[in-house]
């Protein structure tokens, strides 16, 4: 592993280097019938939503902010054929792929492609069932199974590059997302930092085999000592306790992990639609977040064990607290107006991408919430974000720090 690969110790600190996910023709599977399935609640326009991320890509360009794609790193992890066969025949077990006749024509298709970056790209975009010829087979249960259009599933969510996998500190966290939609793409991230020649070795947080589900937008890193992580729809509060036995060790800047309970809906899928870090002392907030909320401060003992505190709170409260400041100030998405908040929630207006302190990309979009952070003193980038908003996430969630300067 290169030691500089992975540097993150702050949500605010200069940004340096980032991965990323164009949208792909993953996008073009989507069909109505399946969108909840998908965990989709509109189809974008593929075409429109690669020109919104390629601005996005562009942002960060203009400020010599490095960008790797996912799709790039993957095909640079598969090194040798043995690793190749190895990765597709992962792949095709979990889809749910579990016949042999059918195994070996998939396995026959994905060798077929002589580029890896284009078998990569179709692992990630699913199989429409016309694509390979005679793949229905004898049995009753293919006939009766004809209805359903793929072989293999899109993964449409791919593009919110922030919850299958989270790094943090010099470490990262492979997840075991909530949903069997999601799962297969922390796939990618197993061979990333198991083969990667830049990335492997990298210290395993958090495993993808794990029982209980950890999702990438629940964790954020608020100092070099303290992360929290939301208690919420999708990450399960056995998966935060295995997470802190594994960050807080005796070399770790790392001393405690605030479990911060968040109402478990859609509204509130992961706790970075709730708040973001924007400046030292200001976050964007969810403007239906309730005055008092509870969290348990994860921390080790003089035992050696984690031991658990819990407290209530405002968030307001809780963040002076775990920051050590006189005062924060929480920046409501839509401000004080019921309608604009509601619409900019919608659109993740309160879920940023800090860049630098006091520096943030937001969707052009949310424009209330836009002109309230330069009002108090936040630079913003903005982005396009007709399509790519359909997929319900912000700048954040389509983004993974790789590395950032220390605050």
């Amino acid at each position: 592993m290169n030691d500089t690969a992975i540097k993150v110790y702050s949500e605010i600190g200069k940004l340096k280097k980032v991965l990323l996910h164009r949208p792909g023709k993953e996008l073009e599977n989507l069909m109505p019938e399946y969108l909840e399935r998908l965990l989709f609640d509109d189809i974008p326009y593929l075409e429109i939503a690669q020109q919104e991320h390629d601005a996005f890509a562009k942002i960060f360009e203009s400020l010599g902010i490095e960008v790797v794609y996912l799709e790039d790193l993957v095909v640079d992890s598969l090194l040798n054929d043995e690793i190749k066969l190895q990765f597709i025949k992962e792949y095709i077990e979990e889809a749910g792929i579990k016949e042999s006749r059918e195994s070996s024509m998939l396995k026959d298709y994905f060798l077929s492609f002589t580029s890896p970056k284009e078998m990569v790209l179709k692992m990630m975009e699913g199989i429409r069932k016309s694509e390979i010829n005679d793949y229905r087979g004898p049995r009753l249960a293919d006939f009766l199974s004809n209805q359903y259009p793929f072989i293999i599933d899109p993964m449409p969510n791919l593009y919110f590059t922030r919850d299958p996998f989270a790094t943090v500190g010099e470490g990262v966290s492979i997840h075991k997302m909530h949903t069997v939609t999601r799962n297969r793409e922390t796939l990618f991230a197993k061979y990333i930092f198991n083969c990667n020649p830049i990335y492997k070795g990298t210290k395993l947080m958090y495993d993808r085999t794990e029982k209980y589900s950890l999702e990438g937008g629940d964790i954020l890193i608020l100092n070099e000592e303290i992360v929290a992580v939301g208690i919420s729809q999708r990450t399960n509060p056995n998966s935060i306790e295995k997470f802190a036995n594994t960050l807080l060790t005796e070399d770790s800047s790392f001393k405690k992990v605030l479990a911060i309970d968040i109402p478990k809906t859609r509204a509130f899928m992961h706790l970075d639609t709730v708040f973001t870090m924007v400046d030292y002392d200001k976050f964007t907030i969810h403007p239906n977040i309730k005055s008092d909320i509870a969290v348990y401060v994860l921390e080790r003992g003089d035992d050696g064990n984690i031991k658990i505190t819990e407290g209530k709170g405002s968030l307001e409260d809780i963040l002076k607290k775990a920051l050590n400041l006189d005062k924060v100030k929480l920046i409501k998405c839509g401000g004080n107006s019921i309608i604009d908040a509601a619409r900019e929630q919608w659109n993740d207006g309160s879920n940023t991408l800090c860049i630098a302190p006091g520096e943030v990309i937001v969707y052009t979009r949310n424009y209330v919430t836009n002109q309230i952070l330069q009002q108090e003193g936040i630079k913003i980038y903005t982005m396009p974000s007709s399509e790519l908003s359909r997929g319900r996430g912000g700048p954040r969630c389509m983004s993974m720090p790789l590395i950032r300067e220390k605050v």
